[in-house]
This record gives C-alpha cells, sequence and structure tokens, in this order.
C-alpha cells in the first residue's frame, strides 16, 4: 500500500558524489561528508592498485625464472 503523503516527505539527496557536479546546493556537513567518502575511496582504490601490483610482480617473478 503506497503512503498518500508520501508526496509532502522531503526527498532523499543524491548521495553518490559525480565529479564536477554542482556543490552550490550542499551544506558544510555534506560537503564535509563528501570529502570523507572520497578519501575512503582514493584508499579503496590505492589498495587494489597495491594488490594488483604484488599479482603483477609475483607473476613476472615466475616468468623471469624459467
Amino acid at each position: 500500500m503506497s503512503d498518500p503523503f508520501a508526496e509532502d516527505l522531503p526527498k532523499k539527496r543524491k548521495t553518490q558524489h559525480e565529479v564536477g557536479s554542482d556543490l552550490s546546493s550542499l551544506s558544510i556537513d555534506e560537503l564535509t561528508d563528501r570529502i570523507g567518502d572520497l578519501k575512503k575511496e582514493v584508499e579503496r582504490l590505492e589498495a587494489e592498485i597495491t594488490r594488483k601490483r604484488s599479482v603483477q610482480s609475483a607473476a613476472d617473478a615466475i616468468f623471469r625464472s624459467r
């Protein structure tokens, strides 16, 4: 059953950050939250690069030893 008052509820903001998007409507808290999320994502990406470099180094070592 749908909520007859749903249209009266405030709309949820898009939480995903899009590079180059307009930031003027965001509060300081929202901007701070986005920065935190982006920092976590950068850490995740860097960890994946480190993991892939490790795998690549191991593969290179195997093929060099032959």
